[in-house]
């Protein structure tokens, strides 16, 4: 189960950053257009993750055709729609109920996963699917009672921005075995020269440096090392399970707005967390686990040998020591075993 916990705290971590950037976003947004401030972050996030390669001299990628239709669609969807909506919202609605709100964005990635990419689901985890729609509910629900669309906008807005992103978390899966990094710098470097000109081309006003300079910063640790971390998290967990797990980003939002930004703790928001909450330990405490069939399979990763791990148990032309993480194309035989596992790169079979 190593890989697994790799795939855990990767999608935890990843959680954290991008909770994180929603209160922030909020108060730049008092500097900035929505839509400029989406180019901005995703810029910082392309051309911060750039750098970093060049530095670290990481080899060029190649995408096969059939990827590079998986990868455009998430580049769509994830880096243009998602963040033009999200800071459309944010703009106008208390950014600790717009982190929560986000919470959304592991159910529409399940439901996805679910019935268009057949991944596997049982009672606990939808359970939780239905506790955190009911706190999505409570937050989206107008304060003085008065339903209007004018008064669900921004709830809807953020709702339509979770739903891009679900998209682009179940077709970035699709591309998840090569590298995370160049994933994550190609999609902030076309959203965000997509958001630029858009911005652009509606009169948006360039800010000053100091929120040039926080905007990009924001989107290379929120936008850009999430993603990379993301990425991880789906080759391991798959898409529906990293979805459940980076549902506790919101959370890192809420706090942070309410303990550093001067946002009031109020009831709804208590009864809306306190919902997610629950669906969230539904999906945690989920475990998976029964005799399966693997058919053969070929391809290139990063992997490692060692104890337990049946699925990289092949042959090299050189010694490779136990433990030591390589990549290389390699084969797999048809296996047929049982142990807890999720829909990794290795268990994406029928039930």
């Amino acid at each position: 189960m190593k890989t697994t916990n790799i795939g855990i705290c990767a999608a935890l971590l990843a959680a954290a950053l991008f909770g994180a950037g929603t209160p922030f976003a909020k108060a730049l947004l008092e500097h900035t257009s929505p839509w400029l401030l989406a180019a901005l972050l995703y810029l910082g996030s392309g051309l911060g993750l750039g750098l970093v390669r060049m530095v670290q001299g990481a080899p060029r990628v190649a995408l096969s055709g059939r990827e590079w239709k998986w990868m455009s669609g998430a580049v769509i969807c994830g880096g243009v729609i998602g963040p033009v909506l999200l800071m459309s919202g944010l703009d106008a609605m208390p950014a600790s109920g717009a982190s929560l709100l986000l919470n959304a964005e592991s159910v529409f990635t399940a439901l996805l996963a679910w019935f268009v990419f057949r991944e596997n689901f049982d009672h606990r985890i939808a359970l939780g699917m239905i506790a955190i729609v009911a706190g999505a509910i409570v937050l989206a629900w107008p304060v003085d009672g008065t339903v209007a669309i004018a008064s669900f906008w921004p709830a809807l807005a953020v709702l339509g921005a979770c739903l891009a992103w679900a998209m682009d978390n179940n077709l970035t899966r699709k591309v998840s075995l090569s590298d995370a990094s160049w994933i994550a710098m190609v999609k902030g470097l076309v959203a965000g020269l997509t958001n630029l000109v858009l911005a652009a081309s509606m009169g948006a006003v360039w800010p000053a440096t100091a929120t040039l300079v926080g905007a990009a910063i924001l989107g290379f640790f929120s936008y850009g090392a999430s993603l990379v971390l993301f990425v991880i998290a789906l080759r391991h967990l798959g898409s529906g399970r990293t979805g459940a797990y980076f549902s506790v980003a919101p959370f890192f939002g809420a706090a942070i707005a309410v303990l550093f930004f001067g946002e009031s703790f109020t009831l709804p928001l208590f009864a809306g967390g306190v919902l997610m909450a629950v669906g969230v330990a539904l999906h945690l405490s989920e475990s998976h686990a029964h005799a399966h069939s693997h058919m053969p399979l070929e391809h290139t990763h990063e992997h490692e040998h060692g104890p337990g791990d049946s699925h990289h148990e092949h042959s090299h032309d050189e010694l490779v020591a136990p433990g030591t993480r390589h990549s290389h194309r390699h084969s797999h035989q048809p296996l047929s075993h049982s142990h807890p596992h999720f829909p990794d790169m290795h268990h994406r079979h029928e039930h």
